[in-house]
């Protein structure tokens, strides 16, 4: 079991840029906070309000949620916990997915849902502009430039700040780089999965940020392993391994673990302390090949 320090701040794992903004470089995933496939409210309630609440009194200013979470529910948590809002705290939401159910998603990216989406978003969180405004998904029945080109025209509304995509590969994100300017990219990526790799890269040539989502996938294979005798040289858990191992895999990382757990909360912020040699990340990284 690892040794959770729950004095250790967000802000260890030091700062990084969101356009003009900077946030502590390990943020917060609220996805979690949902109940059972991402569909409607947790069982506990007051608890989703407590792990939010905790993870700003940790340091975190950077919190990831989206319309689609609950539906609508993760975003009315995020305001219900934290409104009014720390002056350095930045919530990032996200549209253009659909929701029939738990666990089922769909995709809807036509500019006018676009721009529904975002008047929801911005009515839930209590927000006259949205920080940073993501593209959920790549929508195939609609031209993407078309999708980037909605989030420009909110944009120029005043009714968000930055643009940001998931889900690309980097021929997609060129594309978005051609119609806007794009500050973040959100795939998902971790010790595991490495399809992103090249986008990731394009990221770290054009300084744009990378937010891994599902950052502590494990699983019986190679990469798992490793974490685990990482984790026991390193008296820590396996997931703060896995977390260290992101922060230190490229300056342009910015990791949002999420958790419906107040332990586990600080076990993952505690992870922005855990310093891996050159050695423990280049096994994790032949484990991955």
């Amino acid at each position: 079991m690892a040794d959770v320090k729950s004095t250790v701040s967000a802000a260890a794992a030091g700062t990084i840029r969101i356009g003009e903004r900077s946030v502590n470089r390990l943020g917060f995933g609220a996805m979690r906070l949902c109940g059972p496939g991402v569909w409607g409210p947790p069982a506990d309630p007051e608890n989703a309000l407590a792990v939010l609440k905790q993870a700003v009194a940790l340091g975190v200013n950077f919190i990831d949620t989206a319309n689609a979470y609950g539906p609508n529910v993760n975003e009315e948590q995020i305001a219900e916990a934290l409104y009014p809002y720390p002056s350095d705290l930045v919530i990032a939401t996200k549209g253009g997915s659909t929701r029939s159910g738990p666990g089922q998603w769909g995709r809807d990216c036509r500019p006018a849902e676009l721009k529904k989406a975002c008047e929801g978003s911005l009515r839930r969180l209590r927000l006259d502009c949205i920080e940073l405004y993501q593209l959920h998904a790549v929508d195939p029945k609609v031209p993407y430039g078309e999708q980037i080109g909605a989030l420009k025209e909110l944009q120029a509304e005043g009714k968000i700040r930055y643009i940001g995509v998931s889900n690309v590969n980097d021929d997609e994100l060129e594309i978005a780089r051609s119609v806007a300017t794009i500050v973040s990219v959100q795939n998902r990526y971790n010790a595991m999965h490495r399809d992103s790799e090249r986008v990731l890269e394009d990221c770290e040539r054009t300084g744009i940020v990378f937010i891994p989502w599902f950052p502590l996938e494990a699983g019986d294979i190679p990469q798992a392993h490793v974490l685990n005798e990482i984790a026991r040289e390193k008296k820590a858990s396996p997931h703060q391994v896995a977390i260290a191992w992101l922060l230190q895999r490229s300056p342009v990382m910015l990791p949002i673990p999420g958790t419906s757990n107040l332990e586990h909360l600080e076990e993952n912020i505690a992870a922005a302390a855990l310093e891996l040699s050159r050695d423990d990340c280049d096994r994790v990284e032949t484990a991955s090949r």
